[in-house]
């Protein structure tokens, strides 16, 4: 996509990635092994088209957005390796921009400065999916801090869906390691529901990490029509400083349109406007996503952009 991004008094027009779906390059299969059973793997990696780079340090290409076998059969699935934490698939699957790009309401969320790595994806995780149960889902997810700081993770989902309503509450816990103060918690709960000629979805989520805590709330929608889908969302995040001297309160407003010309390509377009509060010093710092860096607390961030997106 084409970008332009003003971050307080700075602006800047770039190219960018992930802005509609996350950019990924990906292998995965399935092995049938009788009575019911598959084996199954799936390794996958983050690129920036823009670039011809990988995500990995130095813009190498690396398999850290997902590397899972699995075994799976009428009891459900168990699933090892790197992968989505509970916690997280809440966030993305009841945000209409996918936490990706401009309108993420990811912008606005801070791991308190807890040293956390579990916020989306976690390492050495062992995780158990629950086999269709008339609408009923869920896991249950642990993984292994192998002396890496803010990887030890317990975390668990539970969630329905059936006809127009899609609801789940999730919570997790990053214990606390090595230099962490406390445990990093985070407990979410999202809902959607599909009008036909609409579908309202809603989040309300909250961090706690030492003295410090966020709170945040998601109201939005997407409008189909023919091959055009429209989309709006408003994030409002409230923080609690304690030690820390930054502040974590801010809104987003975002719009986004996307028109599908085949089953795996469209075009989109999306302008976000994001508000941080309190004062130079003190203040947030949030940014809507690639651009340059806020330099003073309580800035505003804007960007639009216009995009093509093709998967395969």
């Amino acid at each position: 996509s084409v970008n332009s991004v003003k971050n307080g008094a700075i602006s800047q027009k770039l190219l960018s990635s992930n802005q509609l779906n996350s950019n990924r390059l990906g292998f995965r299969g399935i092995e049938d092994l009788g009575g019911g059973m598959r084996a199954g793997f799936w390794v996958e990696g983050g690129m920036n088209n823009d670039e011809g780079t990988g995500l990995a340090a130095g813009g190498g290409m690396n398999w850290a957005r997902r590397s899972t076998v699995s075994l799976l059969g009428g009891f459900g699935e168990v699933r090892l390796g790197r992968d989505y934490t509970p916690t997280f698939f809440n966030k993305t699957v009841f945000d209409p921009f996918g936490t990706n790009g401009l309108g993420s309401e990811l912008n606005v969320e801070s791991t308190l400065g807890s040293g956390a790595t579990t916020l989306v994806r976690a390492s050495n995780m062992v995780s158990y999916f629950l086999p269709a149960m008339g609408g009923i889902y869920g896991q249950v997810s642990v993984a292994a801090g192998e002396n890496v700081p803010g990887n030890k993770y317990l975390g668990g989902r539970i969630g329905y869906s059936g006809g127009p309503v899609n609801v789940a509450v999730a919570y997790g816990k990053t214990y606390k390691d090595g230099p962490m103060l406390t445990d990093f918690k985070d407990i979410n709960v999202g809902g959607s529901f599909n009008l036909g000629f609409m579908t309202l979805i809603g989040q309300y989520g909250k961090v706690d990490y030492s003295n410090r805590d966020q709170k945040k709330l998601l109201l939005a929608v997407t409008v189909p029509f023919g091959a055009s889908t429209l989309k709006a969302s408003y994030v409002t995040a409230k923080g609690k400083q304690g030690s820390s001297g930054i502040d974590f309160d801010a809104k987003q407003i975002a719009l986004g349109y996307q028109y599908d010309l085949s089953k795996r390509t469209a075009i989109y377009a999306t302008a976000s406007s994001l508000n941080n509060d309190g004062n130079a010093a003190t203040g947030a710092r949030f940014t809507v996503g690639q651009g340059p860096a806020m330099v003073r607390g309580g800035d505003t961030s804007r960007g639009y952009n216009l995009g093509v997106r093709h998967s395969f």
